[in-house]
């Protein structure tokens, strides 16, 4: 199996017109690898174990030496290793010395001029916070730039997340109507996760982006801002043009105000450098075309609390009451919320920037009075409810603190077997004095203070759905009642 760097490869060579042959040739592969990734582009994953060098024990001591000395030889390292019983060769302690120190970039530094459609540059700015009611959420902007026009696009956004900047690439895409040949990144770790000089190791949910847009990333060096200064001037150029003496309610006022501003001004203002303006120079048409199907929405998967609801991003968003306890998939943009169950959508959103909020759909809520309506018809709860209003009052705190009230109830009528109605209303009453909601509280309150009536249980029958017919108790009152009416019938 390869990695997702050589995946890409394999797409970037297909994409470049090469043949799966010429792409096996020339990355001395298989050609029937060649034609697996190329129909299933993403590897199964593997778990290796990482092989211990020789050399390990001692990467400290050898980083001290080239601390102290940066010109040592590995010859030298390895006389003074020896000492200290080092067994291996001048081959590893050469390859680490290389690691150490980093190799020179053997690539030139990116044109400051490109060829129209062919690069586009990318940088993160942070524009201070959003108020929303009580709390704040720090606001962040995407700028994206066509390095031969510079046509700017901005996607503000309130994270910085791996989705979120996807989200905003291809926001940046379909407004510019294509995609570029390369795209130029600083060492952010969604783009860069490990560089040791000239060796960059890309983030591989970022090539798995990329390969679908078929886009090659290129990487800036490090403290070398130059490399992409058309980026970098444009984040200046919105702290300094579009930012001052404006006011904004929301992160959706806030884009749309960009958006405004990127038409009437940024886009259309006469460039220092180029003479033109980004519009005129802009050329779609040399862009690739957009990919069909891409989703970069957050995705995260949670578990469905007893209250309906799933906890994302601060807020909690309800669900059907009968997914109470599932794991369901939340997929969302900056907009809505999706949640999905087993591939298929349950609920939608719209999306709260809020904290602590709430949001709940009316028709969650009347579902599980619904339930609750046809629990509350089931013959075992209504048994115990003709135990009279305290048993009323217990069902209805068993059910607001989303206890199993099936259960809970067969489990008290147990009790009643056991201890009698008295002590079992009894101990339910000193439960609800004491706020505490469960048959086991209940039953504790009993085993310390009461002792059953009954020694023996009831008679067992064969049938064991007879063994669990109950009847409601029979109320005194209507039997006073038929007493005085026939008596007021004789008279």
């Amino acid at each position: 199996m390869i990695d997702k760097r050589m995946v890409f490869e394999i797409h970037r060579l297909l994409n470049s017109g090469y043949s799966r042959r010429e792409i096996a040739n020339q990355l001395r592969i298989d050609r029937g690898t060649v034609s697996k990734y190329i129909t299933t582009p993403d590897p199964l994953p593997k778990s290796r174990k990482k092989q211990l060098s020789k050399l390990d024990p001692y990467r400290h001591e050898v980083g001290a030496m080239l601390e102290e000395y940066p010109g040592i030889k590995a010859t030298v390292i390895l006389q003074r290793l020896k000492k200290q019983g080092f067994t291996g060769g001048i081959g590893i302690v050469r390859s680490l010395l290389r690691e150490l120190r980093g190799k020179s970039c053997k690539e030139p530094f990116i044109r400051f001029e490109s060829a129209p459609g062919v690069q586009m540059q990318v940088d993160w700015g942070h524009f201070k916070t959003l108020d929303y009611g009580n709390c704040s959420r720090k606001l962040y902007c995407l700028a994206v730039i066509e390095s031969h026009s510079r046509m700017l696009y901005v996607h503000f956004t309130h994270s910085q997340k791996q989705d979120v900047l996807h989200q905003g690439l291809l926001a940046a895409f379909h407004y510019f109507g294509g995609c570029p040949k390369e795209l130029v990144v600083d060492n952010m770790l969604t783009a860069v996760t490990e560089r040791v000089g000239s060796i960059i190791r890309f983030n591989e949910q970022f090539l798995d982006f990329l390969r679908v847009c078929k886009i090659t990333p290129r990487a800036c060096n490090v403290r070398a801002p130059h490399e992409k200064g058309k980026v970098e001037n444009s984040i200046k150029y919105i702290r300094n043009n579009f930012w001052p003496l404006r006011n904004f309610k929301d992160l959706d006022d806030v884009q749309n105000q960009a958006l405004e501003w990127l038409n009437t001004v940024a886009n259309v203002r006469m460039h220092q450098t180029t003479g033109e303006r980004p519009v005129d120079r802009f050329k779609k048409d040399v862009l690739m075309s957009l990919p069909e199907t891409l989703d970069c929405r957050e995705t995260m998967s949670l578990k469905v609390h007893k209250d309906f609801g799933i906890r994302f991003d601060a807020n909690i968003y309800t669900v059907p009451p009968w997914a109470v306890n599932k794991n369901v998939t939340v997929k969302a943009d900056h907009h809505r919320v999706w949640i999905y169950h087993k591939e298929k959508a349950i609920a939608a959103h719209l999306r709260s920037w809020a904290k602590k909020q709430r949001i709940e759909l009316p028709a969650h809520r009347e579902q599980v009075k619904k339930l609750r309506k046809k629990l509350f018809q089931d013959q075992q709860i209504r048994v115990f409810l003709s135990l009279g209003q305290i048993a009323a009052d217990y069902l209805e705190k068993l059910a607001d603190s989303n206890q199993p009230i099936k259960k809970t109830v067969v489990r008290l009528l147990s009790l009643l077997d056991e201890y009698g109605q008295s002590s079992l209303l009894c101990g339910m009453q000193k439960a609800l004095s004491n706020k505490l909601y469960g048959a086991d509280y209940v039953q504790n309150i009993l085993y310390q203070e009461m002792t059953p009536t009954r020694d023996h249980q009831p008679v067992k029958l064969k049938q064991q759905e007879l063994n669990t017919i109950r009847l409601t108790l029979p109320s005194l009152e209507e039997y006073d009642v038929l007493a005085l009416k026939r008596r007021k019938n004789n008279d």
